[in-house]
């Protein structure tokens, strides 16, 4: 059956890249409803933004979701990846400004704050999406690809000259708790030079060593290092579940990524609902429900660092 929250949630915090104070709410929806987010500081208007794929305008730094009427709200993966982390379909996420408030830079505020709020169950099946046949697009030497499977699996391959974080490979089947025994806590990573970079472009306002893991060659700036040796890799891991969340309904396939970003993720989205008999949806009966991201999630499981 489907989920929503049994109360709302509050979250405070700025955005990484605006540097702006943004207060988020998550709230209790009905069945059938989706994923919304409404901008509370847009009086007049359309201020209601669905969160699906074909909302995405494509960057390299983060996921923006605009609506007809050119209302954005951005930094969207890290919520929607512990949404769906949480097996919560339905919620309406109410937000006072562009952007998603960054916490830690990973997603276990985010789990932290659904699960002590609990999942409430719906009267209303899960309709997932079947991937049927192999769908790959590429870029710049990236790769992703969505396959035919069972359940819900995510495998990802990096590779940074920073000897911080090389070459790092990690598969994960997402059923049950998964998510955030394995994927929750990582936070957000970057090259120092990748900082400089984007502050001289007036972004990354908001990130401090606090929010995000900061490399330089070989040695990691912020405190305390990383999480997980690979906690790289279980971040893009992460980022890639937000992402795939936008495709409208849990995901029954595996996901490959090679070096892949949000464009790249969005931009595979794209091409498996424009390729023939490549997705069907599916009305989840208990068995293949057992097969999704949170099913069977329990408070032990929840990492204690955020």
């Amino acid at each position: 059956m489907q989920n929503t929250l049994k109360a709302p949630v509050t979250f405070d915090g700025v955005g990484l890249h605006s540097g702006a104070p943004a207060r988020m709410v998550l709230r209790p929806a009905q069945a059938g409803f989706g994923i919304r987010f409404r901008r509370t500081d847009i009086e007049l208007g359309n201020a209601v933004i669905p969160a699906l794929w074909d909302r995405v305008e494509r960057s390299p730094l983060c996921t923006r979701l605009v609506n007809e009427a050119g209302v954005s709200v951005s930094t969207v993966e890290h919520v929607m990846a512990a949404l769906s982390g949480c097996g919560i379909n339905n919620a309406l996420i109410d937000i006072d400004g562009p952007e998603v408030p960054i916490l830690d830079g990973s997603s276990a505020p985010f789990v932290r704050g659904i699960m002590a709020r609990g999942v409430q169950l719906q009267g209303a099946p899960v309709v997932a999406l079947e991937i049927l046949k192999p769908v790959t697009v590429e870029k710049d030497g990236a790769r992703a690809t969505l396959l035919p499977a069972d359940g819900f699996e995510i495998e990802f391959h990096i590779d940074f000259a920073d000897e911080a974080i090389g070459r790092q490979s990690k598969v994960l089947d997402m059923r049950n708790g998964a998510f955030a025994r394995e994927l929750c806590d990582s936070r957000t990573f970057c090259r120092q030079a990748d900082v400089d970079a984007m502050h001289e472009q007036g972004l990354a306002l908001g990130g401090t060593l606090d929010n995000a893991v900061v490399v330089d060659g070989e040695e990691v700036l912020s405190p305390g290092g990383f999480r997980h040796t690979d906690e790289a890799v279980r971040h893009k891991m992460l980022d890639a579940l937000g992402d795939l969340a936008l495709a409208g309904g849990p995901i029954l396939g595996r996901y490959v990524g090679e070096r892949a970003g949000h464009a790249l993720t969005n931009t595979l989205l794209r091409a498996l609902f424009d390729t023939p008999n490549a997705v069907r949806m599916v009305v989840c009966d208990g068995e293949e429900a057992a097969r999704l991201p949170g099913q069977g999630l329990v408070w032990a499981e929840i990492p204690q660092v955020a």
